[in-house]
């Protein structure tokens, strides 16, 4: 019998190696860990990660929602049980209550990650919403909008641009708040947006058109000369009357706040920010361009969001299909 090469022999002992259990998950349990403290340290490490403050207001909101509603003072208190106590006390839709699900389960996706919780027992529980179709603005009721704003007035000036470089770039409403001289690339027409002013950080080049060039411009003389009035010190494209922010919270923006206005005042139904956006993409789509691109452009880090953003009726994939045959 031919020797075995000794190529292949292995000289170190392995035998032990799969043998052993994995150890186990370790959870403290010596000192107990209260709901309130948990979210105050998973709050300072968002803040430290940079994520959005919105998205850490929404984290302390329904995290502290569900620990009034349940009268519960430590993780290791709750339990399946109360997380379907405390959505059925809320007299909200379902799709409401989805979204503060979607918070609570992301606070304790982190205790777990950190160690606080030793099993992700609240995986399972979901609530079942119907999918309502959301449409998005089109270039008709963009039209329409900016013929009826004054263009001679700067804050309707500051709203028309708003719009149309949302429905032209796709841009969030919060990108909007944050966006500087800096960012705007005459030149080239294009918006060199870096990571900190979007929201999943990563830098994102987009072209605008001749009427953005021309409106942007406009709207950057105009804003240099308010804040020398008002003696105020920053670089926004977009600012108030007296040259301060167009926003000063999460959930307080002027701009979306017009909009809102405009959309009663005109008959506009799909004149708001996320309507904005969906335009865009559906646009893109109806241009040729492939999901992937239009999901870099929205910014998404998942396709499956930006499908949503491209509903389509059974009609429409049929016939876009028949091309192929």
């Amino acid at each position: 019998m031919t020797k075995k090469k000794s190529i292949l022999s292995v000289s170190d002992d392995l035998s032990g190696l799969f043998s052993e259990e994995p150890t186990p998950r370790t959870t403290v349990k010596s000192d107990r860990m209260t709901i309130n403290k948990a979210l105050a340290t998973i709050t300072r490490q968002m803040q430290i990660s940079g994520n959005r403050p919105r998205t850490i207001s929404d984290y302390s909101i329904q995290v502290n929602h569900f620990a009034e509603k349940t009268k519960l003072t430590f993780l290791d208190d709750i339990k399946a049980e109360s997380i379907y106590d405390w959505l059925s006390c809320m007299k909200v839709s379902n799709q409401t209550k989805l979204i503060r699900l979607k918070c609570l389960k992301a606070f304790l996706s982190r205790c777990f990650s950190n160690g606080w919780i030793e099993t992700q027992f609240w995986k399972a529980i979901t609530i079942r919403v119907d999918s309502n179709v959301k449409e998005g603005a089109t270039e008709r009721e963009i039209r329409t909008l900016l013929s009826l704003l004054d263009l001679g007035d700067f804050v309707q000036l500051r709203d028309a641009t708003a719009v149309l470089l949302m429905f032209k770039t796709g841009i969030r409403v919060n990108t909007i708040v944050h966006l500087e001289n800096k960012h705007i690339d005459f030149s080239d027409k294009l918006l060199r947006l870096d990571g900190s002013i979007m929201k999943n950080h990563d830098q994102l080049l987009l072209p605008f058109d001749d009427t953005l060039h021309r409106l942007l411009s406009v709207l950057v003389r105009q804003n240099d000369a308010i804040r020398q009035l008002y003696g105020v010190q920053n670089n926004y494209v977009f600012i108030t009357k007296q040259g301060g922010v167009i926003s000063n919270s999460p959930t307080h923006n002027n701009i979306q706040k017009r909009l809102n206005k405009y959309s009663k005042e005109f008959g506009l139904r799909n004149i708001n920010p996320h309507a904005l956006r969906r335009g865009f993409a559906k646009s893109l789509l109806n241009k040729g361009a492939n999901i992937a691109e239009i999901s870099k452009a929205l910014g998404h880090s998942n396709l499956a969001v930006t499908t949503q953003y491209l509903h389509l009726e059974k009609e429409e994939v049929a016939e876009n299909l028949r091309k192929y045959l």
